[in-house]
C-alpha cells in the first residue's frame, strides 16, 4: 500500500514541517508513505501528472491559504481518473468549517481535523485493517454516503513524542522548517495560533541533538515556528546559548520574538553572537494603541523601539518587523503613522501586510462587527473595514510595492537615505513614488536594477532638483556596492580622472572596483575627492555587500 503525502509549497525554497512531521510520527508504517512537494508556480495539470505517476492508494494534501484552490482542483481531477483512491486532507485551512468544504467538494473522503500526527496514524492503521471503523477515529470528518460523520476531536500531541523528522533529508536550497513549541500564550484576534492555548515544549535534550544535526550537516537556514519564540526566556536563552557553542559559521536561525519581552541581559547577549547567525521577525502590526486594545494583543511599544534599536546597533542580526494593514480602528493617517513610526527605527525589513480573514479566528466570527469586506476566495484579504475604504487599502498597497523594490532589497540603501530627506514622511515618499511609477506606466512593467535607479533618479529630479547631484552619486554608490556592473550605468560619471588608479588599486579585475565620491553619508559636499574600493571576493557578513576601502586623493 502506498500513502503519498503532498504538500503544495509557495515557493521552491520552502518545505513543508507537517508531511515530515505525519510520516516520522506514523513509524510502523514510514516504507508505506511517501512525500510529495511541488509549489503554487507550477501547472496544475504538472502536479496532476506527477502523483497520478506515483500511483497512491491514499493521497492526503496538506492545506493552507496559499495553496487550497490548487488542492481543490489537482484533487477533483484525480478523483476523476481514480475514483476509488480515497483522498484526505489536513491543515488549518480544512479544519474550520470541515462540513461545509465536504459538501462543497464530494470527492474529498475526508479531513483530519487539527493536529495530525494521532489523526493520520490512526488512519494508517485503519487501511492495514488493524484499527477500528473511521467513526471511532478521534479527529475524522468524513463523508459517509449522504452523511456527513463528525468525529469527536483529537487529544493534543506530546511534541516530545513526534520522532525527528529529518533525519536522510537534504537541506541544500532549502528552507528547513523546526518546531519547539506549539501553541501560543496570547490570543490576537486575527490570528489561529491565538485558538490554541495549549503551549507544549519539546523536551531540551531531543531539541539539542536535532539542533546540533543541523549545524552539522551545514543546513543553510532553519526557521523556527514557533509562534512567540521567547515566550520562556530561560528555555530562549539556553536555546541561544547552545547554538553559539556549537555554530560553524553556515546555518541561519529565524525566530518569531516579542521584542518587548527580550531584557538587556539577553540583548547584550544577543549582541554577541556571529553576524546571520540569528534573525529575528517581530510582529508590531500597529502602533494605533485603540488597534492594539480592539485585537486583543499585549505590546509595550516604547520597550519594542528600545530593543529593536539597540539590536541594531550590534549590526549582526537581522531584523524583519511587520504591520497589518486593514486592522479595527486604524484609518489610513492611523497607518500611515504606524508606518512612519516603525520605518523611522530603519528595520533591515519592514514587512507590509494586508489583514487576512481566517476561518477559526476571532475576527472571522466578528467580522461584520468591524465591516469587514474581504476577498470570498483565499488568502480571504480584507477590502475594506469601517475605517478604510477600498481605494485608500490600494494607495497603500502602492506603498508596499515601492517599499519592496526600494527598501526591503536592500539594494538602494543610500539613495533611498538621500530621498528620505525631501519628504516629510516615509509613508508619503513611497506613496508618491507608486504614484510616479503609476502615471508612467512602469507598474505592469519589469526592469532592471539600472532602470529602477534611472526611474529614481528622474523621479527626484521632479520632486527636489537640487539634491540631484548628490542622489546621482548615491546611486553609483548603490550599485558598486552590490556587485561590479558589467556595463557602466548611464548616470555614473565618466572614469576618465581615475583610470590609472583603478589600475592600481583594482588588482582582482572585476573582484573589485574603485570608484570617485565627492559627498559624504551625511551630506556635505567635499572640495577634493576621495575614493571607496570595493572588494567583492570579501563582503560584509550582515549586508552581504562589498567590503569597503576608504581611499583619499594623494
Amino acid at each position: 500500500m502506498k500513502i503519498l503525502l503532498t504538500a503544495i509549497n509557495a515557493k521552491y525554497i520552502h518545505s513543508n514541517l507537517a508531511i515530515y512531521d505525519l510520516r516520522a510520527y506514523a513509524g510502523a508504517y514510514k516504507e508505506e508513505i511517501e512525500l510529495a512537494e511541488f509549489t503554487i508556480n507550477q501547472r496544475a495539470e504538472y502536479i496532476l501528472s506527477e502523483i497520478y505517476k506515483r500511483k497512491p492508494d491514499i493521497l492526503c494534501f496538506s492545506c493552507y491559504i496559499w495553496n487550497i484552490s490548487y488542492v481543490r482542483r489537482v484533487a477533483e481531477e484525480f478523483h476523476k481518473i481514480c475514483k476509488e483512491v480515497p483522498i484526505w486532507l489536513g491543515g488549518p485551512e480544512v479544519s474550520y468549517e470541515s462540513e461545509r468544504f465536504l459538501q462543497d467538494n464530494p470527492f474529498i473522503t475526508g479531513i483530519m481535523r487539527g493536529e495530525g500526527e494521532k489523526i493520520f496514524l490512526n488512519l494508517c492503521r485503519y487501511y492495514h485493517e488493524e484499527a477500528k471503523a473511521l467513526e471511532q477515529i478521534p479527529g475524522l470528518v468524513f463523508q459517509k454516503g449522504d452523511e456527513i460523520c463528525v468525529n469527536l476531536p483529537e487529544t493534543p500531541v506530546d511534541l516530545s513524542d513526534v520522532p525527528f523528522p529529518y533525519e536522510n533529508e537534504d537541506f541544500q536550497n532549502k528552507i528547513v522548517y523546526y518546531e519547539s513549541s506549539r501553541g501560543c500564550p496570547f490570543c490576537c484576534s486575527y490570528c489561529l495560533s491565538s485558538v490554541d492555548r495549549k503551549l507544549r515544549f519539546r523536551d531540551m535534550e531531543l531539541l539539542k541533538r536535532e539542533l546540533r544535526f543541523f549545524i552539522d550537516r551545514g543546513a543553510p537556514q532553519v526557521k523556527f515556528v514557533d509562534r512567540t519564540f521567547n515566550c520562556r526566556r530561560d528555555r530562549a536563552m539556553e536555546i541561544w546559548r547552545f547554538i553559539k557553542k556549537h555554530d560553524r559559521g553556515v546555518t541561519n536561525f529565524h525566530f518569531e520574538v516579542a521584542a518587548d519581552l527580550l531584557t538587556d541581559d539577553e540583548v547584550a547577549f544577543l549582541a554577541g553572537l556571529r553576524p546571520g547567525l540569528i534573525q529575528l521577525e517581530i510582529g508590531v502590526q500597529s502602533t494605533n494603541a485603540e488597534t492594539i486594545e480592539e485585537i486583543r494583543r499585549t505590546m509595550d511599544l516604547s520597550r519594542v523601539k528600545s530593543v529593536v534599536r539597540k539590536i541594531k546597533e550590534g549590526r549582526n542580526i537581522h531584523q524583519h518587523l511587520d504591520l497589518i494593514a486593514g486592522l479595527p480602528m486604524e484609518d489610513f493617517k492611523s497607518f500611515a503613522r504606524s508606518f512612519d513610526e516603525i520605518y523611522e527605527i530603519k528595520p533591515e525589513q519592514l514587512q507590509l501586510g494586508f489583514l487576512k480573514i481566517l476561518k477559526g479566528s476571532y475576527m472571522y466570527s466578528h467580522a461584520s462587527e468591524y465591516g469587514m469586506i474581504y476577498t470570498s476566495h483565499p488568502p480571504y484579504e480584507v477590502l475594506s473595514t469601517r475605517w478604510l475604504c477600498y481605494e485608500e487599502i490600494q494607495r497603500i498597497k502602492l506603498v508596499e510595492e515601492m517599499l519592496e523594490v526600494y527598501y526591503n532589497s536592500g539594494q538602494f540603501r543610500r539613495s533611498i537615505s538621500v530621498l528620505e530627506e525631501m519628504f516629510d514622511s516615509a509613508f508619503s515618499m513611497f506613496e508618491s513614488l507608486g504614484n510616479y511609477y503609476e502615471s508612467r506606466g512602469y507598474l505592469a512593467q519589469k526592469h532592471t536594477r539600472n532602470q529602477r535607479m534611472e526611474i529614481l533618479l528622474d523621479f527626484a529630479g521632479e520632486t527636489a532638483a537640487g539634491q540631484r547631484e548628490r542622489l546621482r552619486e548615491a546611486a553609483v554608490y548603490d550599485i558598486y556596492a552590490r556587485e561590479n556592473a558589467k556595463s557602466r550605468p548611464a548616470f555614473a560619471p565618466k572614469m576618465d580622472g581615475w583610470k590609472d588608479m583603478s589600475r592600481n588599486y583594482c588588482k582582482k579585475g572585476k573582484l573589485s572596483h574603485l570608484e570617485r565620491f565627492f559627498y559624504e553619508e551625511d551630506g556635505q559636499k567635499r572640495d577634493k575627492p576621495y575614493y571607496i574600493l570595493f572588494d567583492y571576493e570579501n563582503r560584509d557578513l550582515f549586508l552581504h555587500s562589498a567590503k569597503e576601502r576608504r581611499i583619499e586623493e594623494l
